[in-house]
């Protein structure tokens, strides 16, 4: 299954020259990191971070991402990207597991880890082969081209959470760690979510600190609790509460918030934003 672009010439640019312009100028923001940093060898099976990255438009979310995003490359690269997204769309199954194929973006192609993704299928209750939530879903998309600008040499399983409850999240996380073990391939967990959707600035500042405290503390009972008290309109709360549970499972016990805004931040208009944030658990 060939997987093509659906929102290149939206939510990044189309032409991949620009798209690299674009990258560049995303690091190099005044919310970015800083600096381009340089890809570093990885070597070995046990991928030291998972990260947490936002997946709105470039010229909204672009610079936040690029805080996890630079912990990646500072790392090397591992062999697989696990990439986990909510399904913005409600095609496809509660976990929909693109397990055969590429995925095309105007910067090449990226090729599908069918072993790993069918471990997952095979050690979860609920994850199941689909490729329909994926035609259109933009949250798994947008990841790719940060990680191709540095290189093409790895492979991805893209997965994406129509149910998001806290049992499809800890079931998702025991199977992406049981397969890991099983398959004893290098990997990293990348958490694609926004949060808070809507508010005026300063309730998202407050609703957002509730989650982002929660993932500081790796308290994904919490988060889960708080989305639902606060109604908090946090788009991947199931991926994040997928990485952290198996973060921890992979003893990685401590996170870390490098950055947050809000479109706000990038639009001026603060009466109604999207808050972004990247984190790295370790």
């Amino acid at each position: 299954m060939l997987r093509q672009p659906a929102v290149a010439g939206a939510f990044y640019p189309g032409n991949p020259e620009i798209l690299k312009k674009t990258i560049e100028e995303c690091f190099l923001d005044d919310a970015g990191v800083g600096e381009i940093p340089h890809l570093k060898t990885f070597e070995g099976t046990d991928y030291p971070i998972n990260i947490m990255v936002p997946h709105a438009g470039y010229q909204y979310s672009g610079a936040i991402a690029s805080h996890g995003y630079c912990k990646l490359v500072q790392n090397g690269f591992p062999e697989v990207f696990i990439i986990l997204s909510p399904n913005h769309t409600g095609y496809g199954s509660e976990v929909s597991v693109f397990n055969d194929g590429e995925w095309i973006t105007p910067l090449g192609s990226v090729d599908v880890d069918g072993e790993f993704a069918d471990a997952i299928i095979s050690h979860s209750d609920m994850a199941s082969a689909d490729f329909l939530a994926h035609k259109y879903e933009h949250s798994i998309e947008v990841q790719l081209p940060f990680l191709q600008y540095f290189s093409n040499d790895f492979k991805i399983v893209p997965i994406t959470m129509g149910s998001q409850s806290f049992l499809a999240s800890s079931d998702l996380a025991k199977a992406i760690f049981e397969a890991g073990n099983e398959l004893n391939k290098s990997y990293a967990v990348i958490a694609s979510t926004d949060l808070s959707h809507f508010n005026n600035q300063e309730k998202a500042n407050t609703v957002d600190g509730y989650v982002l405290e929660d993932i500081d503390e790796m308290n994904e009972f919490k988060l889960f609790e708080e989305v639902v008290q606060y109604n908090i309109t946090m788009c991947g709360y199931g991926p994040v509460i997928t990485t952290i549970s198996l973060s921890k499972m992979s003893n990685k016990t401590n996170s870390e918030i490098l950055a947050y805004g809000t479109s706000g931040d990038v639009t001026g208009d603060f009466t109604s934003v999207v808050g972004y944030a990247s984190g790295i658990f370790k």
